[in-house]
């Protein structure tokens, strides 16, 4: 997509603080089915900080579209050529235009780039556009990896 680009970035960037509180609006509010509140966006936020995307622990990547921010993702380092995919967000004004598969194929470059060979997610049932995006890119459902109180579907991705 011509005019998108990607930037590593700290979590706590203006443009990455703006697009991860929208992404914690959008899966707080489709979990309750309304309205996310601020407070619980807020007690999201604080119960899985995304400070580890950064330096030795991560990554997070901003995409960009004619200049403004859209998307972003990241990778969290795990251990054992393993990578976690996480906070993987388009917002709505760019959905559909590819952004979602190119982040994908960015954050997969730069786990290649960290050693990584294998990336892996959890992702809930009600997320079916983000299931579908996931197995279009390559990743297919595995035996349960976590026990994490949201995880659903538990899918991972050898990386080439």
């Amino acid at each position: 997509m011509p005019g998108l680009t990607f930037v590593t970035t700290a979590p706590g960037s203006p443009a990455a603080a703006a697009l991860l509180r929208e992404y914690y609006v959008d899966i707080v509010g489709r979990y309750w089915g309304r309205a996310a509140l601020p407070a619980e966006v807020d007690t999201a936020m604080a119960d899985e900080p995304s400070d580890d995307l950064q330096d030795d622990t991560g990554v997070l990547v901003v995409g960009i579209l004619n200049g403004e921010p859209v998307a972003c993702g990241g990778v969290r380092f795990v251990g054992h050529g393993i990578g976690e995919l996480t906070r993987v967000y388009v917002a709505a004004a760019a959905r559909g235009t590819g952004t979602g598969s190119r982040l994908l194929a960015h954050l997969d470059g730069l786990a290649v780039v960290a050693g990584l060979s294998t990336l892996r997610l959890t992702v809930r049932s009600d997320l079916i556009e983000a299931r579908r995006l996931y197995a279009r890119s390559g990743y297919a459902e595995v035996d349960p990896f976590n026990t994490e109180p949201y995880a659903e579907h538990w899918l991972a991705k050898e990386l080439h």
